[in-house]
Order: C-alpha cells, then structure tokens, then sequence
C-alpha cells in the first residue's frame, strides 16, 4: 500500500476545489465548497486563502448568511495570466492558448512526418506553434504560467520522460528537458489519457459522477480512469492502458509489438484495416492515411454502403466487447467515449457499441454504468494539458514560493528553470 504524503493529500485536495470552481459552479463561498467537497471548512479556507495569494481566485461578491457576516464569493481569475495545453498526437501537434478559466483564446495545429517521428521532429513543430500562439494572441512571455504537454504512451510525468511509445520507438526520451532548451517556460507532461480524464472531471460527464472512464480512439486507443473524483495513475503513472490488452488470442499484429490487441480493432488503424478487409477491392479503403479512411468510410455509410455500415458495426461489436470489461472490472457510473473514432463514426458506432456491451457486460455493473459521447468543448485533451500547467504553477509556488522578477530564476524541482510565471506570481 502506497502511503500518501501530506503534499499529496494537499494536492489532491486543492486539485478537489479547483475542480468544483471549473465543473459550471461559478462563484462559490467558503462554506458552498466545504459542503460540496466534504473538506472542512478550515482545509477549504487554507486552500483558498492560497489560491487568493497566488491570484487564481478573486472575491466576486458577497452574499447573506442566516444571521452571521455576509459570506465572500470566491471566483476564478480569468485575466490572471494565460495557460498552453499541447496534444501531441501520432500525426500531428495541436497547441491551444487558454485564459485562466480555461477558455480557448488561439489556436493552432501542425503536422509531424508520416514516418517514424524523432523527438526533435516533435520539439521543433511543437515549439513552432508556441511561439505562433504567443505572436498571434499578443500575449507577453512572462503572462504565460505553464504549457501542459500530452504526449501519447507512457509518460513518467514526474520526470517529464516519455518512457515508451509504440506509434514512434520511443523509449526514455528526456522530452521535458529538450523542450524546456527550447521554450523556456514552466512545462508538465502526461499522457492524452489522464488529460481526456482531467477535462471531463472539470467540464464534462465528472460534473454529474465522480467514478468514469474516459476512452480516447483516435490513432492511440486509451482508458482514463476516475476514482472518488480523482485521476488514478497506478504506481508507475501507467494505469489506462486498455488499448493493448488483448481482445483476440492470435489476432492482428498491434504497433506494441503483440498480437490481438483492443487497438488492432478499433483504432484508426484498425477501422481502417476491416474495412480492407471486407472490401478488398474498394479504392476508398487506401486513403492517403488512416484517419482520411476513417472519414471516407463515415461518408460512405451515409450514403448506404452495406459493407461500410457493415465495417462500423464490427467495430462496434469489438469496442463493445472490450468496453463491457471495463464495467466488470472496474464498476464505473459512466463511460465517456471521446476523439476521432467517435467523432467521424457517430451515432451508429455507439448504437453498436452499447448493443455489444449490453451482451457482454454483467447484468449489476451495466445497469449502474452509463455509456455516453465527450460533450466536452473543443479538444479535451489540451484543455486538461492546461489543467495540468496550471496545477504545475501552483505546485512550484508551494515549493517555492513568490519569486522576484529581480533576481535568478532558481532551478526547479525538476531539473529544469522556473520561468517568467514564477517571478510574476
């Protein structure tokens, strides 16, 4: 059993009232966030007091109590500075600039080679758009409080390594520190699981429960997984990798390097192998990549072609199957399917889906589990990449504490600099 530190469980508390501020709650008293954290009020009025110093709450107002002092208002501070949330996805980087409410201000998307990537490849593109984001926005270097980085595989996000990604023959890349050389500003990395996780706990299905699962299918398949309301990382920070367990015993090659993975079925790459399979003769089926595929046969199903219906349908019954293991396993209250795949398939991929699930999945778990599409805004992986520079901010001011702009940025805790946020807070 893994003993929490008290700077865990201070984080995992401040993480607990950032998430209610974000969840559509608006302005809050001290007394509405203990009710609704179940934190005491001493805790929540430690935390905000906080969070007040560092500028991300400001008072908005006050409002009468039975008989007491009126009660302060606490909301979040947009204009306090700006956050950068980057999805580096197996083709492409995606980077958004945020406002401190976790609103889309810019952005801005570029391609990587269609061959085996390099981590310079990644660096280059991903520095590129951020210094498109801060040229376009106006906004100075020093508002910036963090870039939150996901990049697909396992993360050690501690460290900031890319430990392992199979689209790419990744192993151990030092990817915080080649990207701190270049941007030199505040920097946490993850994975597109947890941050899809992060962004439904803040804006989507985690408002309404606070155990789900959050399935991101796009050329990487992943679960995300919330517990009590919390991201659950596993010991290695490795836990989500639902992707590469295996669905059939002998199946298709997967890009892991093992054979019948849930991956090879319902990725892009996968989606777009069926079709091939079912239609070998059918040009559409060898797009110029596998998401265009993917596209081409979500228009082909609109236009009535069997075998495209029929390629959607499979799918259906692989996710399905390999969903209805979820619930057995874990028991969640929703499971929330989110990205590409669900975004060009639709409806018809979920109707099957949850046709096979209801097959598959024992009768208990079903009836408590709710399977629904991403309702989050925008690209929920960069948005909880944002979340995550923001916590990042916040844990360095803890360590750190107010830096003076006048003096050195001294050297983080994780080896690289604090950067311009840090003298500004």
């Amino acid at each position: 059993m893994i003993k929490r530190t008290s700077q865990d469980i201070r984080r995992l508390n401040r993480f607990e009232v950032l998430r209610r501020f974000y969840a559509g709650s608006g302005a809050m008293s001290r007394q509405d966030l203990a009710a609704a954290t179940g934190l005491s009020f001493a805790t929540v009025a430690n935390l905000t007091s906080e969070l007040l110093e560092a500028g991300v709450l400001v008072e908005a107002g006050h409002e009468d109590s039975s008989g007491g002092r009126p009660r302060a208002r606490l909301a979040v501070n947009a204009d306090r500075g700006a956050l950068i949330g980057v999805d580096i996805a197996e083709t492409s980087v995606h980077a958004e600039l945020f406002d401190l409410a976790l609103e889309v201000r810019h952005s801005v998307e570029r391609p990587l080679p269609p061959d085996d990537v390099r981590p310079a490849d990644v660096v280059e593109q991903l520095a590129a758009c951020v210094e498109e984001l801060l040229r376009v926005s106006g906004v100075p270097r020093a508002r910036v409080l963090g870039v939150g980085v996901s990049v697909p595989g396992m993360v050690e996000h501690e460290g900031g390594v890319s430990a392992f990604s199979p689209y790419w023959s990744w192993h151990e890349v030092p990817l915080r520190a080649l990207l701190d050389e270049r941007l030199g500003l505040p920097l946490r990395l993850d994975n597109p699981l947890r941050a899809s996780t992060v962004a439904e706990l803040w804006f989507g299905a985690g408002r309404e429960v606070d155990d789900l699962v959050v399935l991101t299918l796009r050329a990487g398949v992943g679960a995300g997984i919330a517990v009590d309301g919390q991201l659950y990382r596993g010991f290695t920070n490795s836990a989500g990798e639902w992707g590469h367990t295996c669905l059939a015993i002998d199946g298709r090659l997967c890009t892991c390097g093992n054979r019948g993975c849930v991956e090879a079925y319902v990725s892009t790459r996968g989606i777009a192998r069926t079709w091939r399979e079912l239609a070998p003769g059918d040009e559409r089926a060898a797009g110029p990549d596998d998401a265009a595929t993917v596209a081409a046969l979500a228009r082909a199903a609109a236009e009535e072609d069997p075998t495209a219906a029929e390629v959607i349908d499979r799918t259906g019954r692989y996710l399905g199957a390999a969903v209805a293991n979820l619930v057995n396993l874990l028991n969640p209250r929703a499971l929330v399917l989110g990205n590409q795949v669900v975004d060009l398939l639709g409806e018809r991929l979920l109707t099957a889906t949850y046709e096979a699930v209801t097959r598959h999945a024992l009768p208990l778990p079903h009836r408590a589990a709710t399977l629904r599409r991403s309702a989050v805004p925008h690209n929920a992986v960069t948005r909880g990449a944002a979340a995550f520079a923001l916590e990042g901010f916040l844990d360095d001011r803890e360590v750190f504490g107010p830096v003076s702009r006048m003096r050195r940025p001294r050297e983080r805790r994780d080896g690289g600099h604090a950067g311009p946020a840090d003298a500004e807070a």
